[in-house]
Order: C-alpha cells, then structure tokens, then sequence
C-alpha cells in the first residue's frame, strides 16, 4: 500500500509540472525558442492637436509593459517582433451637457495606429488602431496632475490591448 502511494504522489506531482510549462500569467503566446527580442519605434504625435511629451510617454510605457509581461529582451534594431506607429487623434469633446448649455462632462480620446511585425512568424503581423477615452468634469480643465492620470488610465488600457492583440493570440 505504501508503494502505491509513492507512485501516485510521483504520478501525480510529474503530471503537474508537466501541464504547467506552457502556461503563461500574461496570457503570452511566445515561442521563446525562437522569439528573443523586441523593439518599439519611437511613436510620433502626428494627431491634429499635438500635445507634447505624449509621445515619449507612450513609447515608454509600450516598452515597459512589454518587458514586464514577457521574457523577451528590448533591442534598438533587428528585433523580432517591432512594434511602430503614431498618435492619430487627441481631443476632447463634451459628453454631456447642463441646463445651461455648457459642458457637464468632457471625454479625453486618444487613438493610436500600430503596426507590428513578428518577424518569426510574418502571418502575425498587423496594421489596427487601438483608442480609449478617459472622463472628466466638465466645469474642470484638463491639466497637471489630472491631465497626466487621464494620459496614464488612457495608455494602460491601450497598451494592454496592443499586448493582447500582438501576443496573447486572445
């Protein structure tokens, strides 16, 4: 009897290392035998209204969000996977309006054009646009601190989306 359950607990303990070595936390599909490296193109403001610094902000956060959910190793060229694109549109527009036919609610969009390139596996690659909104009372305006939590709340979400569409194969 002692032997059988010796080799139940081995059974068993062996099949669950087993399933657990293609699993991924992030939800990462990378074939890290193959797949290295990335890069991430600087993104240029190339919206109508230009904001500065957004640009920067955004290249950054893409990176580090990459580095953190994957194993893979940032490069300057010859990356694997490239991530390059623009920022297309940043406005504000009043959402919903008082009595008085003034603002009681604004809404900060911001949509991004990406490309990527799986240089690994080209059936991969892909132009989108990813967009998100962040809003704010009408009777503020958008600036500082409160400017920088609405870019912040904006770019996590579209980051993460850009993840999901490029590498989580969701």
């Amino acid at each position: 009897m002692k032997y059988l359950n010796t080799v139940f607990i081995a059974f068993f303990v062996s099949m669950t290392f087993q399933s657990c070595g293609s699993y991924s936390f992030t939800g990462a599909d990378i074939n890290y035998s193959t797949t290295k490296t990335f890069q991430v193109n600087y993104f240029l403001n190339n919206a109508p209204i230009v904001e500065p610094g957004i640009d920067r902000t955004f290249t950054l956060k893409l990176q580090d969000l990459l580095l953190n959910q994957t194993n893979l190793d940032l490069v300057n060229n010859n990356g694997d996977l490239v991530f390059e694109g623009e920022i297309v549109e940043y406005y504000i527009a009043p959402i919903t309006a008082t009595s008085e036919s003034t603002a009681a609610q604004n809404r900060l969009t911001i949509s991004i054009n990406v490309r990527f390139y799986n240089n690994k596996e080209e059936l991969k690659d892909f132009e989108q646009r990813f967009s998100f909104y962040f809003d704010y009372n009408g009777s503020t305006q958008l600036t500082g601190s409160q400017r920088d939590e609405a870019i912040d709340v904006i770019y996590e979400r579209i980051t993460q989306d850009i993840f999901n569409a490029s590498l989580a194969n969701w």
